[in-house]
């Protein structure tokens, strides 16, 4: 018990200190830089459909346990991308309120899903069915912890589209959160079993997923198929999720 403690508190540690000795570099939150990280080429330079699914640490001392996560995707020929965020503030759901590959708020984004050509012509309806009957939608909905927040959208979107096979970062608070309403189900990849209690309580095994423990948001365990530890604060330690 004494070690299981200490992986979940001390990562949790370690990132609030690193804010509060460092800081995040951001400056104030009201200007910090929102252009774009250059992850993306124009769209107009860039024929095929595509599916990206950005995190980027979230603002001020929330950076210390979490980051926010978005949806961007693209038609084959489109002219531009079409970006999705799920906010606390404004229309829930924002569209193009940012650059598709913005810094969040002067934090880079890291790509956690990348999908491009044929497989995402057929996957970017499903994902826009889900985005477009989101039910958590009107005014107030939105609760940062434990859910429904951005990551809990996104995890929606991911759960209509078990072919991408990803999985969103251990500090995607949120993410756990029983959107469909069930404790209990299939994962996103269908290739294991979720358990959770309101978001606040949880437990993930699959093989895509890995073995994910989530107590009171922050979520703790190891994946064996990309060999990575997964921390609280700190995020996954080892192999890339990749797809």
């Amino acid at each position: 018990m004494l070690i299981f403690f200490m992986f979940l508190f001390v990562p949790i540690g370690v990132s609030a200190a690193r804010y509060y000795w460092f800081g995040d570099g951001r400056g104030n939150w009201q200007t910090a830089d929102r252009s774009s990280a250059g992850l993306l080429r124009p769209a107009s330079s860039h024929p095929d459909a595509l599916i990206r699914i950005y995190a980027a640490r979230t603002v001020r001392w929330r950076s210390i346990f979490a980051v926010h996560t978005w949806i961007v995707v693209k038609e084959k020929d489109a002219a531009s991308y079409s970006r999705y965020d799920y906010t606390a503030w404004g229309e829930p759901i924002r569209s193009n309120g940012f650059a598709p590959d913005g810094r969040w708020f002067g934090a880079l984004p890291e790509t956690v899903v990348a999908v491009d050509g044929p497989q995402a012509e057929l996957l970017i309806p499903r994902i826009r069915s889900v985005i477009e009957t989101y039910k958590f939608r009107t005014y107030g909905d939105y609760s940062a912890w434990p859910g429904p927040n951005s990551n809990t959208f996104v995890q929606a979107a991911l759960n209509a589209v078990p072919e991408l096979r990803a999985v969103l970062p251990p500090t995607a608070i949120g993410k756990d959160y029983p959107y469909s309403g069930q404790w209990i189900g299939l994962t996103a990849s269908r290739t294991g079993l979720y358990v959770s209690l309101s978001g606040y309580l949880g437990l993930t095994l699959g093989w895509v997923e890995g073995l994910e423990i989530n107590i009171l948001g922050a979520v703790l365990g190891f994946d064996i198929r990309r060999p990575a530890l997964k921390l609280p604060g700190v995020g996954r330690l080892g192999v890339a999720a990749g797809l």
